[in-house]
């Protein structure tokens, strides 16, 4: 009997984290509508449009926020594609949004916020990791079925891109924010042989403009 000719089909699935977004304010701003890219955040999704531009992307999906649907843009006009739009790849919700957060002027300076502090492992703050882990690898199984035998492109955050690489790598979805690997506008690229995930690569087509990007510029 022959081998199945669908199991050597090669599909990549890029996870992008968007670009730097205008926050002046610095707050905590999750899923609140209006927080738009800023310029460098523009030039951020025009490089990786670019970078992008002779991939064979078939597919390109995107969060509903703003930010995210800016950063995919180039991505969809360099291959004369429609944005689809996936609430599945959605920032996190989190308890602080719409806040400062840390411990000087920002919400911890406050009692009546600590309760929400208490669990790290689920986290007590915001939507459960593994609730997050499933909505993003359901969204990954969609666009992989769209694209498959090319490649797909979905605009999410860091939060969700670093979570469901560490569902899909086996590790333990709470960690410290710090040591994410997931820069702005950076690609977290799934390569699947068939139905089988091959490898996970990390890369930083916009590196060259991080240095210019502010601290406040969010998730």
């Amino acid at each position: 009997m022959s081998a199945d000719p669908g199991s050597s089909v090669r599909t990549v699935v890029h996870l992008m984290r968007h670009g730097e977004v205008h926050n002046p304010t610095g707050v905590l701003y999750g899923r609140l509508p209006d927080f738009h890219l800023s310029d460098l955040g523009r030039e951020m999704a025009e490089t990786v449009g670019a970078h992008l531009s002779n991939y064979d992307v078939t597919v390109v999906v995107a969060s509903p926020l703003d930010r995210a649907q800016e950063t995919a843009a180039p991505i969809a006009s360099a291959h004369g594609l429609s944005i689809i739009t996936d609430g599945r790849v959605v920032e996190a919700g989190n308890y602080f949004e719409g806040k400062t957060f840390g411990v000087g002027d920002g919400s911890l300076r406050y009692p009546r916020h600590w309760p929400k502090l208490i669990n790290p492992f689920k986290p007590s703050w915001g939507e459960p990791y593994e609730q997050i882990a499933a909505r993003m690898l359901a969204a990954i199984a969609a666009a992989r079925q769209s694209a498959r035998g090319h490649e797909a492109v979905i605009v999410s955050h860091q939060l969700p891109v670093w979570t469901v690489r560490a569902k899909l790598e086996g590790r333990r979805l709470w960690h410290d924010p710090r040591k994410r690997e997931c820069a702005l506008a950076s690609l977290t690229s799934l390569v699947y042989v068939g139905d089988e995930l091959e490898s996970i690569n990390y890369s930083q087509p916009a590196a060259a403009l991080l240095p210019r990007a502010s601290k406040t510029a969010g998730a």
